[in-house]
């Protein structure tokens, strides 16, 4: 079985531009070539970047349509992921990208320059020590237990709120942590103490990879 390329996010979403195309379409030589210099993806997910990692960074494209001028941090980036997909989603939203591994952010860097993605930006530090910046959300991708995603979040969000136009109703965002996370996850969500809005992302994308995959969002 051939592995997937750009056709499968396609598939979910028509309404990329032709440079849009060509930006996803690119991440696939980008990472294949960087990761074989760095290795921050698996050899055996590099196969499946599409389904795997930019598909799944999308999931919260599918459900939060952010506004222009939005302020967003991805922490614990490591290649770039969700933060370097929604980027390209969504071009006038700011994105800084967030890792304590500088190496990785080279790759981050390394891809903005080569598909033109002005709207990243990247920190070599760790979460905790980010002061005197606010962000409108916080997205993470299965780094930490949700108790610690959601206690580095809260100092670093701000508290706005936007509505988004929906087809039947209209929709109230607030400034929250949104992180993609598997598995049972009761007991996370018990120890964390908080009362996140679930999603399950095989309800979005059929294929069996996103089985027992969900959004988690936690309003701030």
């Amino acid at each position: 079985m051939s592995a997937p390329t750009v056709d499968i996010v396609l598939k979910y979403f028509s309404d990329f531009s032709p440079k849009q195309v060509d930006q996803l379409r690119a991440l696939g030589d980008l990472y294949t070539e960087w990761n074989a210099k760095i290795n921050v993806i698996s050899r055996k997910d590099i196969e499946s970047l599409y389904e795997k990692h930019i598909l799944h960074s999308l999931t919260i494209a599918a459900i939060f349509d952010f506004p222009k001028g939005l302020q967003i941090i991805d922490i614990g980036t490591g290649g770039g992921f969700p933060g370097v997909p929604l980027a390209i989603f969504f071009p006038e939203v700011q994105f800084h990208l967030v890792d304590s591994v500088g190496k990785k952010l080279k790759i981050i860097e390394a891809v903005k320059e080569a598909i033109n993605l002005p709207n990243v930006t990247t920190q070599h530090t760790r979460v905790e020590e980010i002061k005197n910046r606010k962000f409108d959300f916080v997205v993470s991708r299965a780094v930490a237990p949700l108790k610690d995603l959601w206690t580095w979040s809260k100092p670093l969000l701000k508290n706005t709120q936007f509505t988004v136009e929906g087809p039947t109703s209209d929709e109230v965002y607030k400034s929250g942590l949104i992180c993609l996370k598997g598995g049972d996850l009761a007991q996370e969500i018990s120890e964390s103490g908080t009362r996140p809005r679930m999603i399950e992302i095989s309800s979005l994308f059929d294929e069996e990879y996103f089985k027992e995959k969900y959004l988690v969002y936690v309003k701030a």
